[in-house]
């Protein structure tokens, strides 16, 4: 067995233990909270795909840097890959937002700064693919989409200071400032954890993924060119 079937036996078995525990966390251990109710639990998900909306975004800004100082097809393989990911995650974390912020605050989206930041954030997702495929010349799209990757990365601190910087309706930095009851801060924990545990297994598919997919477009070329 290689390294990379260790690798992602390991992450495959802690996410799946960590995701276990954390379902369990979420829906038996942790107290309702007593002004939001039932409706709080939705915090213990919201949290963490906003979590890899991020994560995504920062392993895409090294692998971007890492592919146009060594023009090496594998950190541009990196990028994208966890641009894939990354996409979805911010989605996700848009539409967990949006209803947990229905009964919270009366309606379904706001110009409030962090979501409209993490709206932002998502169109500079589309911005990496879009680049990319409109270029004619494959190079040339990795070249414009780890550009697009670096530049994006400005979004990040304003996305994680917005409630600091500006007052807007959405909740401050409370994990960490005594906000959350101990049973809370565990579940949020381990939540956090548990994904982005899976966060690096569907980093390690899909680089995998792609990496086989280029050894076969290779080994295609090579034939036809004989």
């Amino acid at each position: 067995m290689n390294t990379n079937n260790i690798l992602r036996n390991g992450l495959l078995i802690l996410s799946f233990v960590l995701m276990t525990v954390s379902l369990y966390l979420v829906f038996v251990f942790v107290p309702t909270e007593r002004e939001m109710g039932i409706v709080q639990r939705i915090f213990y998900l919201m949290v963490p795909t906003g979590w890899l909306a991020l994560l995504s975004f920062v392993i895409i800004f090294i692998g971007s840097i890492l592919y146009l100082v060594k023009r090496a097809r594998k950190w541009d393989i990196l990028a994208m890959s966890s641009a894939e990911i990354g996409i979805v995650f911010t989605t996700l974390a848009l539409i967990v937002g949006s209803i947990w912020a229905r009964p919270i605050w009366g309606v379904w989206w706001t110009w409030e700064p962090r979501l409209t930041a993490t709206l932002v954030l998502w169109f500079i997702y589309l911005a990496y693919f879009m680049v990319r495929s409109l270029a004619t010349d494959p190079e040339r799209g990795a070249r414009y989409s780890a550009i697009v990757g670096i530049i994006g990365l400005v979004d990040i601190p304003i996305i994680a200071l917005s409630t600091t910087l500006w007052r807007g309706i959405h909740p401050g930095p409370v994990i960490f400032s005594g906000g959350l009851a101990p049973p809370m801060l565990l579940t949020l924990m381990v939540s956090l954890a548990a994904f982005t545990s899976f966060y690096f297994l569907l980093l390690q598919y899909k680089v995998s993924a792609k990496n086989d997919e280029s050894l076969i477009n290779t080994l295609r070329e090579s034939i036809k060119s004989r």
